[in-house]
């Protein structure tokens, strides 16, 4: 759930694993799927290969109302979009490109499948979700046959004893749980050296458009696999940045709900004040539906009773393509600077935005002039030993691993596997640190939420009368290099992560044929009017294409 960070302790944590996956499961689940996968007719929904391939079933760019128009007609089952997923899955993710971004498959998933198309043909559809395949990262607990490990061999074979609350909220809708994705190993916080989107357990993900890229983190599986339409919508979480960070580097929308408004039971944590799941999707539309199944007060996450009264179980009402008319837009000049080609796409993106009657107030900076500085991380710390050892201990007697001491002590009795390329620093630290109410830890916790809401969002948004703020969201893509870590160059997530508040990010274009996005940052539980003004935009611009996993750039 970490992104690099641009202070200097925290720059670079993303984790990096050899490639060692154990896919017996998805091996297994692919024969069953060969049996449904003969030719298959061209309908409205326009889902046919291009890969010159007749069996090949593309699913490219599907979006969540395409398949259901399949399903509706006739056309198209979820047991068959299954199958066609797993055999997309089988061609790109672990042949041809081998993007590697799907770190384990359910192996229940065909015969889920066909359960609700029988539950279609009999009771009708749930919902939109319903039959649909979706992908979730792979620190989110399933109570089934799959594994729930943050990529880490410490928790290999560590099945939870229930499903995470947005896991519940998925199989209420009918979805279908595909598969969970890789990430970087503990959600980008074991090493201060570490490459984005690898883990010990799945190796190294890669990015869809340029495969010596670097797909960002730590959600990098969920943000690859909706890329590269290995499914049409997946889960990621985010702490600093690994919502916002992958989706821009893959060419997606990603939104980071505000803390409260999604519950995290059953989601390793890294830190309760920051922590959230949220949506990833090709498109605004299909991340507003996807997010509004994901809301809910949870009794096991106390926090979410604050949404109460400002959640929506449907967000489809804000898709709005005039939505920036008369909106007042500010620009965080403080966030550009870092590459001259993301600064001209930003330009470009506040024009567009301009044309579409927005009023743009420029500047309208959301940091204050006092930083940060160690605050953000030293909250981290505290918070990932305290909410890590409850979690592991919620697990019971089967977790191979009972408190973070036992994980370092794995790490280092398997030092080959899981540290071939960095080491665990930053659980070293994270082992020193105190109980939460150590005067360190509040002190840190208080600087943090003053400058980022008081200080900050709040009072830039208010003082300039702003319905959002824009900033780019992030950098192109990184080459890949698991010798010296991540090569970041800037982004924004930081303020609207610190606070608590929500971002979404949209592809605004791309620096040689590498994604890039523009973050539009809001008050809390403002993420309806946040997803009005980037559904305009995105609407406007249309800058989301396939990708063509070239070799390199």
């Amino acid at each position: 759930m970490i992104e690099r960070k641009t202070d200097q302790k925290v720059k670079g944590s993303g984790m990096r694993r050899r490639d060692f996956i154990k896919m017996g499961s998805y091996s297994a689940a692919l024969m069953a799927a060969s049996n449904y996968l003969t030719p298959w007719p061209k309908s409205t929904v326009n889902l046919m290969s291009t890969s010159g391939n007749d069996n090949f079933f593309e699913l490219e760019e599907a979006t969540l109302t395409d398949l259901q128009a399949g399903m509706r007609s006739g056309k198209l089952t979820s047991e068959r979009l299954v199958a066609l997923y797993l055999e997309r899955i089988d061609k790109l993710d672990k042949q041809g490109p081998v993007i590697n971004s799907i770190l384990e498959i359910n192996p229940e998933a065909l015969t889920i499948a066909k359960a609700l198309d029988q539950e279609r043909k009999q009771k009708g559809a749930r919902g939109i979700l319903h039959g649909i395949p979706v992908v979730i990262k792979g620190n989110i607990d399933t109570a089934d046959q799959m594994t729930t490990t943050a990529g880490s061999l410490a928790l290999a074979g560590s099945r939870p004893p229930k499903d995470a609350f947005i896991v519940e909220n998925l199989r209420k809708a009918g979805a279908v749980i595909l598969g969970k994705a890789n990430l970087s190993e503990w959600a980008n916080f074991r090493s201060t050296r570490s490459s984005s989107g690898w883990s010990s357990q799945g190796g190294q993900t890669k990015n869809p458009y340029a495969l010596d890229r670097n797909p960002g983190g730590s959600s990098a599986g969920s943000a690859a696999a909706v890329a590269a339409s290995l499914c049409a919508v997946s889960i990621g979480t985010e702490t600093d940045g690994s919502i916002m960070s992958p989706a821009s580097l893959c060419g997606v929308v990603g939104i980071k709900p505000t803390v409260g408004l999604v519950s995290r039971s059953g989601i390793i944590p890294i830190a309760h004040s920051q922590d959230t799941a949220g949506p990833m999707a090709r498109s605004v539309a299909d991340a507003a539906i996807f997010l509004g199944i994901l809301t809910g007060v949870d009794q096991r996450d106390p926090v979410t009773a604050e949404s109460q009264g400002k959640a929506h179980a449907d967000y489809t009402s804000f898709l709005d393509k005039n939505g920036l008319k008369g909106a007042r837009i500010g620009i965080a000049r403080k966030s550009f600077g870092f590459h001259e080609k993301v600064d001209l796409l930003m330009k470009e993106a506040i024009s567009v935005i301009k044309a579409q009657g927005a009023v743009i107030v420029d500047p309208a900076e959301i940091e204050p002039e006092e930083r940060y500085g160690d605050a953000e991380f030293e909250v981290l710390l505290y918070e990932f030993k305290a909410d890590l050892n409850t979690y592991l201990a919620s697990l019971g007697p089967n977790c191979p691993v009972r408190s973070l001491k036992d994980i370092i002590a794995f790490n280092e009795e398997h030092r080959q596997e899981v540290m071939p390329y960095f080491e665990q620093e930053i659980f070293f630290m994270v082992e020193k640190k105190g109980p939460l109410k150590s005067e360190e830890y509040l002190k840190a916790l208080e600087k943090c939420r003053r400058l980022s809401r008081t200080e900050g969002i709040d009072k830039t948004l208010e003082e300039h009368e702003l319905d959002a703020v824009i900033v780019p969201t992030d950098g192109p893509a990184w080459v890949t290099d698991l010798v010296n870590g991540d090569h970041y160059l800037g982004g924004s997530s930081q303020a609207a992560a610190v606070a608590g508040y929500p971002s979404i990010t949209v592809p605004a274009g791309e620096v040689f044929g590498l994604p890039v996005g523009v973050s539009f940052i809001g008050g809390a539980y403002q993420e309806g009017k946040l997803i009005k003004l980037a559904y305009a935009y995105e609407q406007a611009s249309r800058h989301r294409h396939a990708p063509s996993f070239r070799p390199t750039i």
